[in-house]
């Protein structure tokens, strides 16, 4: 027993050492490949809309205030309802301004006729002294009178005038045809001079919209403002709920000089506003269309997938069956199409089939490259 014990003991160990290793779970399977359709990445000729965030205001608009104080004694129109040029809108009490006015009169004629006493005794004074029969000092009295009459009645003329402006400004007007507001004081209101906001009146046809776009883009837009006519389709105006305005806007003017802080310069187009859809205030977006040929890369809509608000596409590695995620800069949307500013190069393989099933390092199967995907319908 003591010889073979020891043979027993190795034999023993050989098949524990079989079984450790038959219990050893085996390594899992690679995947298969995923089946995907790919898209070759080139540059196109392309002409589509490029979009501004804009404002829609008024090309005038004035806040109505009172030029004299006093109670609101008269409102002559309906609110929002259109007022022609010089009607009359709102009246402020005239009783003080109407006996301040008839005082000025009143003194008015004091002073013409102090004015004319003067004169009489200057022409008097002027005849005896022709005679010898008065002395000098008398006559510069008089002339002095005289110059001091006209004087008095200068000022009781300027002192007329400015009542009179007082008085009339009692009644306020339209200074233009337009629009005017919900009225901000009611009958017996108290108002100050230059400070009480009364309404605002604007003009509703045509309508201006404003819009900021890079300087770099400073000399496109000055051609197209020296070629702007209007019904051109360049201008388009793309209203909240994505409603596109129904007529061609025409660009106006270029601001005077470039936004320090953002690099910006204001523009302003203008649209007719015949059926009263355009409001002050509107946000809205400006498409301008770019038709200048520029070659730009496309990929389809469905090769890209959004992370965070971050945009990728799978790209798969040359010479190899692996996809690569890669994060992109998107530009214009072009029907089913999407300008690629950055992140791909031409030639590149974008994944348009399969997006879903696909992590980075994936490995795939690929199809014959589609190049017809996401062609425009």
């Amino acid at each position: 027993m003591n010889k073979f014990f020891p043979g027993i003991i190795s034999v023993a160990a050989v098949v524990f050492s079989a079984m450790a290793c038959n219990d050893k779970p085996a390594a899992p399977a690679a995947p298969p490949p995923v089946s995907v359709s790919v898209y070759p990445v080139a540059k196109e000729k392309a002409s589509y809309y490029e979009e501004f965030p804009a404002t829609v205001v008024a090309l005038n608009q004035v806040d109505i205030r009172p030029q004299v104080n006093g109670y609101i004694t008269g409102i002559f129109f309906a609110d929002g309802s259109r007022v022609k040029k010089g009607q009359k809108l709102y009246d402020i009490d005239k009783q003080q301004y109407q006996a301040n006015y008839l005082q000025a009169q009143a003194n008015l004629q004091v002073q013409e006729t102090n004015k004319d006493k003067a004169q009489k005794d200057a022409d008097r004074y002027h005849e005896l002294e022709r005679h010898d029969a008065i002395a000098k000092q008398q006559v510069d009295y008089a002339d002095a009178a005289l110059e001091a009459a006209k004087k008095q009645v200068e000022a009781a003329k300027a002192n007329v005038q400015a009542v009179e402006t007082s008085l009339r400004y009692t009644t306020i007007v339209a200074p233009y045809e337009g629009t005017i507001g919900i009225s901000l004081v009611k009958m017996g209101t108290s108002v100050t001079a230059g400070q009480t906001l009364l309404n605002t009146i604007s003009t509703d046809d045509p309508m201006a919209v404003d819009f900021a776009f890079d300087q770099r883009y400073l000399q496109r837009f000055a051609q197209l403002q020296q070629k702007a006519a209007q019904g051109d389709s360049t201008f388009r105006l793309e209203l909240p709920g994505l409603q596109d305005y129904p007529s061609f806007g025409r660009i106006v003017l270029i601001d005077r000089a470039v936004d320090p802080q953002t690099g910006t310069i204001k523009s302003r187009l203008v649209f007719s506003n015949k059926q009263n859809m355009l409001k002050a205030g509107m946000t809205a977006n400006v498409k301008v269309l770019n038709n200048l040929g520029t070659e730009r890369m496309l990929i389809p809509q469905k090769a890209i997938t959004e992370q965070m608000g971050e945009y990728f596409a799978f790209v798969v590695k040359p010479d190899s069956n692996v996809v690569h995620q890669k994060r992109i800069s998107l530009g214009t949307r072009i029907s089913d199409k999407v300008v690629v500013n950055s992140g791909l190069n031409e030639g590149d393989l974008v994944v348009t089939d399969g997006v879903q099933k696909l992590r980075d390092g994936a490995a795939v199967k690929i199809g014959a490259p589609n190049a017809t995907a996401g062609q425009p319908k």
